[in-house]
């Protein structure tokens, strides 16, 4: 069955209301207008306004309310209508979310999904990636998937998740991405990478929206005589050592990609564990390729130039593969 990104969001979701009475959805406009890309569209029809909750412009009751209502045995899934606006919630998030499990063993089965990415001119406000601010919070699992089937398996994974998961969904891949997935009841597993492509002479690591860009590139050194290991690694929040690692030892050099800017992103965790676990089996320096320390430009050709791309991960491999 032939779906896109966003479809397979929705089918997820829709799936899992079907499934379970207690998961209903919470968010800004998700209702009488279907959700701002129109991944909730018919569902307040087909469900109800119990369960498809259109609520204020205000992001922190949103995951408090939807906090609470964990807590009392539901399992919302709230939407962040941008992810740039989640930091609104964050003390909801970190401080609170995160930290039940560990103050009283208490379940919150909560999913926050969260539009982010650039690509599609929306400017500062509206394009960042703001996944390493969580990653740093014992008690979350973040995911970040780049293709349709995954999209769809990590959703109903999250929301049959105890515990809470920030769900971060890539815009610019909502309508761009359509593969066949399957029609059966299916997860994907949360914390548990996938080898995008197979390789021999160096590894790109990456997630969301920039596997793409690995795999473009990939092509394009293998006619170079290059041949780059992709590793997908759909969860940024329990990150999957274990596949990263059997890759590095096969390779010998890496190279991490992300969209998100540089400083303190996911990138230098990764290149940290590897340095540390792996260091005998590199022939490199652990190499990134993300965007620069700057607000993502409103200006398309700025925003252009701003996002990491092909080229850029190519300079960067041709020199790990002659290092």
């Amino acid at each position: 069955m032939q779906a896109t990104y966003l479809e397979a969001i929705r089918r997820g979701l829709w799936e899992e209301m079907e499934r379970d009475p207690n998961v209903f959805l919470l968010g800004e406009d998700i209702g009488v207008y279907g959700g701002a890309f129109k991944v909730t569209a018919g569902m307040l029809a087909h469900f109800g306004e119990k369960r498809v909750v259109d609520t204020p412009i205000a992001e922190s009751a949103i995951v408090g309310a939807a906090i609470g209502a964990s807590l009392m045995g539901l399992r919302p899934v709230a939407e962040m209508q941008f992810s740039d606006f989640i930091t609104c919630a964050y003390d909801q998030i970190v401080n609170f979310a995160a930290k039940c499990r560990y103050r009283w063993d208490a379940s919150v089965p909560i999913v926050i999904r969260a539009p982010s990415g650039g690509g599609i001119h929306g400017g500062p406000f509206h394009s960042q990636n703001p996944e390493a601010l969580f990653t740093h919070t014992p008690g979350l699992k973040v995911v970040c998937p780049a293709t349709a089937r995954d999209a769809k398996g990590l959703i109903k994974a999250a929301i049959r998740d105890n515990d809470p998961v920030l769900f971060f969904e890539h815009k610019g891949l909502y309508r761009r991405i359509k593969e066949d997935i399957p029609e059966d009841d299916y997860t994907v597993p949360i914390g548990k990478a996938a080898v995008a492509r197979e390789g021999r002479d160096l590894t790109i690591v990456t997630y969301g929206a920039m596997l793409y860009v690995a795999l473009d590139a990939a092509e394009i050194l293998d006619k170079e005589g290059v041949s780059a290991e992709v590793i997908d690694l759909r969860t940024v929040q329990p990150i999957d050592d274990e596949t990263i690692l059997a890759s590095v030892r096969k390779t010998s050099k890496v190279l991490v990609l992300h969209e998100a800017t540089l400083t303190g992103g996911v990138g230098g965790e990764i290149a940290s564990r590897i340095a540390e676990t792996a260091f005998d089996h590199l022939d490199g320096p652990v190499m990134r390729v993300a965007a620069p320390d700057t607000p993502v430009p409103f200006s398309a050709p700025l925003e252009e130039a701003f996002l990491p791309n092909v080229d850029r991960v190519l300079e960067k491999a041709r020199a790990l593969a002659a290092y």
